[in-house]
């Protein structure tokens, strides 16, 4: 695993405490949006879809350390949207640090070559670049051609300037294992110090929903891929051994949705990173009044092809602390790639989905179209 020994022992010192404290529910990573504009319009995501007047909205450097306090996550990942069009990102980066949180600092990299002077190495911050595979697959994957080339050059000048850089990488259903495992040994050359891999997940406003993976592909995918790199052990993976044990379908588990509580533009997000169904206006609200038992695979329909690491990530590392010399073998052995897999959650019982981001969309529109005649009433 390529999580640094610093992170590893402030966070599972804090994960301890609360496992000893008794709490149920805690935050392992905060989900930090800025703002939802972007340079590009992938085919997974449709963030880049929102009005105009909510593509303009920006949380204030307060507003973001503040959530972080709020919160108090030891991991905050920003993302958004493209967090470098942020003219404050410096400095919300260097607030965060300043509080010994780590930082993950989400990028397509267009931007990254001609800012990273504004930036600082340090142990606490690691520049995250989305590479969801080889050159075909990302520039196919982020609807632009050149992007893969201009974020391996951003990688390269990044890594020479003393920075920690992971790679973040989505795959979906026109994934080839052979494909992605050369792309994974392109990294180890590269020298990036760790990959976050996850399968997409299905937003309902991307403009191509049939690239999605379903439940059962992205268990055999991660299978057929891991087995092509000794269990995963060939490259250096920023995730947890029981996360990627999990992919494989060699665990069951339940979505934890509060391990990554998520901050946007909007609040905070209900229920999770990847589902905005309501927000609420405080990080305790949004712990204390979220029904959480509604959501997760098996309950929600929405949820049911979920394997997204903002959602399991955090159930596997509460694993790890139940069952450290599971994870301990897994992470010697490598991930197993044959064999029967673990049982999948049933999807009998799960409730249909409800088809509200419009509404919440509207609801938005409604509050900055009311800030904006206060402000013009004021000054008359």
């Amino acid at each position: 695993m390529a999580i640094p020994l610093l992170q590893k022992a402030l966070v599972g010192a804090y994960v301890l405490r609360k496992h000893l404290a008794g709490e149920r529910r805690y935050p392992l990573a905060l989900m930090l949006e800025p703002l939802f504009r972007c340079n590009l319009a992938c085919a997974g995501c449709g963030k880049i879809d929102y009005p105009a007047e909510i593509l303009d909205q920006r949380l204030s450097v307060e507003e973001c350390l503040g959530a972080v306090d709020e919160c108090g996550a030891p991991v905050v990942s920003i993302a958004g949207g493209e967090p470098l069009l942020h003219k404050d990102m410096p400095a919300i980066v260097a607030g965060i640090v300043a509080r010994r949180k780590f930082v993950y600092l989400c990028t397509n990299a267009l931007p990254l070559e001609r800012q990273l002077d504004r930036y600082r190495p340090s142990p606490f911050f690691t520049w995250s670049v989305h590479l969801d595979g080889d050159e075909g697959m990302h520039d196919r994957s982020v609807c632009r051609a050149g992007v893969y080339r201009r974020a391996v050059a951003a990688i390269q000048r990044a890594k020479a300037a003393g920075f920690h850089v992971n790679v973040n990488c989505t795959l979906f259903d026109d994934a080839r294992p052979e494909r992605v495992a050369s792309f994974f040994d392109t990294l180890k050359t590269m020298e990036v110090d760790g990959i976050t891999v996850s399968p997409g997940y299905a937003y309902e406003r991307a403009p191509e929903q049939q690239h999605f993976l379903t439940r059962n592909r992205t268990r055999q995918l991660f299978r057929d891929i891991l087995a092509r790199g000794e269990g995963g052990r060939r490259w250096a993976f920023s995730q947890s051994s029981l996360f990627l044990d999990f992919l494989a379908g060699n665990q069951t588990y339940h979505c934890t949705p509060w391990g990554n509580p998520t901050r946007t533009v909007f609040g905070w997000q209900r229920p999770c990173y990847l589902l905005g169904e309501g927000y609420a206006a405080s990080f305790r609200e949004l712990m204390d009044d979220t029904d959480w038992e509604a959501y997760g695979t098996g309950r929600y329909e929405k949820c049911a092809d979920c394997m997204v690491h903002s959602g399991y990530e955090a159930s596997a590392v509460r694993d790890t602390l139940a069952r450290p010399l599971a994870a301990a073998r897994v992470a010697l052995r490598g991930v197993a790639t044959d064999g029967p897999m673990a049982p999948d959650i049933p999807l009998g019982g799960q409730r249909p989905a409800q088809h509200v981001h419009a509404q919440q969309v509207a609801i938005r529109l409604d509050e900055i179209r009311g800030r904006k005649a206060g402000l013009n009433g004021g000054t008359r």
